[in-house]
């Protein structure tokens, strides 16, 4: 009989990959005739960490469910590794799970609660008890086997609902705002933690969360929900700096949105009249002459141009008044009116060296044509 194997895979394992592949394919909830899940496609590669991300109501926890099995599909397919699973019950599907409010047994031990799915597999009582430590050390609390979770602090327990999820080696593990019941620096914390665990346990990472900042440090790509439907799909970067509409950009980050004209495209790029300010911006389309957009730029690219900056085609340029100045630590923000009345925000790095404004004060701020982008 072969030594049994621990939680972490051989180098040569992991090269081969242990997570399962996942595909969705036009998958519908509805209930009572009104769908929260529209036609979702989506393919999530073997060992990939990606994030269902979106608003309330947007579909991402009814269709993390419905990969679970604890909803069934309308219509459509779920496949695991290239095999349906829409009529496998949940516990044959071999999947792990992490809920926000850790769903623990208060009356079992630490080590009892990262046991019960090794005990409902019939391992061995020597076998769970070497595996549970292991999981323990993977989450950073060797020797808490013996409390129970009334003695952990919010974190802790959520260290152990993880350990229970991964104890029995599952090729993937689905997270349900596992972090929202922490506070911010906890939540940071762990943040990076999960993003450790997924490294070493080399398994795929479905997570739902509406928290863009969780999602764009954890995630190796993003599918951006809204009204049951995927909006955008790509990395946390191409989604920041490529959004494909105006929801994505206000969604993920913070944008500044710019009503415009476009006048003419030069070399791929839009120019566009904005308050009476011509304006260049990158675009995925070549709209007509005439037509009526929307410009975006984030607040931290914007910048003072107190004194002369690069000019020509790769900057834009704008006179706008200041009529709010708020210091927030390591950031000032400005909330800007531009001479037509529309609102933008600068955000800029806060420093003794660098020179405050004055709400009334009239300036000129400047940006990247990069950085302005047609949605």
């Amino acid at each position: 009989m072969s030594e049994p194997r621990g939680i972490l895979d051989s180098p040569e394992e992991k090269s081969r990959g242990r997570g399962a592949s996942v595909s969705l394919s036009d998958l519908e909830k509805s209930y009572a005739g009104v769908a929260a899940v529209a036609g979702v496609s989506l393919d999530i590669r073997s060992g990939e960490f990606l994030t269902l991300l979106g608003p309330s109501g947007s579909g991402k926890t009814t269709t993390l469910m419905m990969i679970a099995g604890f909803q069934a599909p309308t219509s459509g397919d779920i496949t695991i590794d290239g095999a349906s699973v829409v009529a496998t019950p949940p516990y044959r599907r071999n999947i792990g799970m992490v809920f926000q409010n850790y769903a623990l047994f208060p009356h079992l031990t630490v080590a009892e609660n990262i046991g019960f799915p090794l005990k409902q597999r019939g391992v061995s009582k020597q076998e769970r008890t070497r595996l549970v430590g292991e999981a323990l050390e993977l989450v950073h609390l060797p020797g808490y086997g013996g409390r129970y979770p009334d003695q952990l602090s919010g974190g802790q327990q959520q260290r152990v609902a993880l350990a229970r999820a991964i104890v029995f080696k599952p090729r993937l593990l689905l997270m349900d705002e596992p972090l929202g019941a922490l506070d911010k620096q906890l939540r940071e914390n762990l943040q990076l933690e999960m993003r450790r665990l997924h490294a070493e346990l080399s398994i795929t990472f479905i997570l739902v969360t509406h928290d863009q900042d969780e999602a764009l440090t954890m995630s190796d790509r993003i599918a951006v929900m809204n009204d049951g439907s995927v909006a955008q799909v790509g990395r946390p970067e191409d989604l920041y700096d490529r959004p494909c509409n105006r929801f994505v950009a206000g969604f993920i980050g913070e944008s500044n949105f710019l009503p415009a004209a476009v006048r003419g495209v030069e070399s791929d790029v839009v120019v566009a009249e904005c308050d009476g300010v011509l304006m260049r911006a990158v675009s995925s389309v070549r709209p007509a002459s005439g037509t009526k957009v929307t410009l975006a730029t984030r607040p931290e690219r914007l910048r003072f141009a107190d004194r002369p900056v690069e000019s020509g085609l790769g900057v834009n340029r704008m006179s706008v008044t200041v009529s709010e100045a708020v210091f927030a630590g390591e950031r000032c923000r400005y909330l800007l009116k531009t001479e037509g009345g529309t609102s933008m925000v600068l955000k800029e790095a806060s420093s003794a060296a660098v020179r405050r404004r004055a709400v009334g004060e009239r300036v000129e701020i400047a940006w990247s044509v990069a950085d302005t982008i047609v949605v």
